[in-house]
């Protein structure tokens, strides 16, 4: 389906929402990027003092010698050059959804890489992907780091690890872990409102896309966490009733009434080893942060 198909589903429904795949258009890459530099925003630090911790066994458990390195979302950030310096792989395969994204990334990796067959790939890994080998006899690892895991439901994770079982034979996975709620809370309302700007950005992208109606100032970003579904959840609420056009669509709003955007789950280190299990991978290794905020998990197809 494409980005109005998925629109216009999504707020035909009766509790509205929007896929959060399409938060990262350019506009949404860069605010995003903002986000991973907030205080409140203890994730990325996280992630990237345990990788930089453990680097060498990351790279052993990758197989260093003439592996392909697939990375699911454009990844320029330091984690990924620091891994790619690392594991000096026999090719990268950045995949990611914007197009825009994509180019940025690799036009900065070629620079710093300048030694790297980069072969970047337009695509959706929410739906079945094959990427083609493109250095002979090498395998293939997929890198999913950050927490993007987590924006899916458990049943859309288990399918996405069994799709991503066939592709490859090892993933490195990042995993956002289960911790205090005021700790979650901060990071999904932080107070300069760089993520309120982030999920109002849907919006904007709807208008400039699609000929949308919607006018930002009469939504507001709401984030909380569900903890009988163990998920931050992030909305829009309408703060008035409204009637929004979308193209030649038009959806009415009550007042209260929100557009469920984005789903962050969050997991035990015993909930994710059995959900990689019942999708065929064997937990090898896992690397988490002193304060178990976050953690690599190294899978091995069985």
């Amino acid at each position: 389906m494409s980005f109005r198909d998925d629109v216009v589903a999504g707020l035909s429904l009766q509790a509205k929402s929007l896929p959060p795949k399409y938060f990262y258009d350019a506009a949404g890459s860069r605010l995003f990027e903002r986000i991973c530099r907030l205080p409140e925003y203890y994730l990325t630090r996280a992630e990237l003092s345990l990788t930089r911790k453990n680097l060498a066994s990351i790279a052993r458990f990758a197989r260093t010698t003439g592996c392909e390195l697939i990375e699911y979302g454009s990844g320029e950030s330091l984690k990924t050059r620091l891994l790619l310096r690392a594991l000096r792989p026999a090719a990268y395969l950045p995949v990611d959804i914007s197009p825009s994204a994509l180019e940025a990334a690799t036009r900065g990796l070629r620079r710093a890489f300048p030694w790297l067959k980069i072969v970047p790939v337009v695509g959706d890994f929410s739906r079945p992907l094959q990427i083609p080998s493109h250095s002979p006899r090498a395998r293939q690892v997929v890198y999913f780091p950050g927490s993007t895991i987590g924006n899916l439901t458990p049943q859309e994770a288990h399918a996405f690890l069994a799709m991503s079982r066939d592709q490859a034979a090892r993933m490195i996975v990042g995993v956002d872990l289960k911790k205090d709620a005021n700790v979650l809370h901060a990071a999904y309302n932080d107070a300069r409102g760089v993520t309120a700007a982030f999920n109002l950005n849907l919006l904007a992208r709807i208008n400039r896309e699609l000929g949308g109606g919607f006018d930002l100032k009469r939504f507001a970003h709401y984030a909380f966490y569900n903890a009988a579904l163990g998920r931050i959840e992030m909305h829009l609420v309408s703060l008035e009733r409204q009637s929004v056009r979308v193209g030649r669509h038009r959806f009415g709003f009550d007042a209260g009434e929100s557009i469920h955007t984005e789903n962050s789950y969050k997991y035990s280190v015993e909930g994710f080893r059995a959900l990689a299990a019942g999708a065929g991978f064997r937990t090898t290794t896992v690397w988490s942060d002193r304060r178990a905020q976050f953690a690599l998990f190294g899978l091995e197809a069985r």
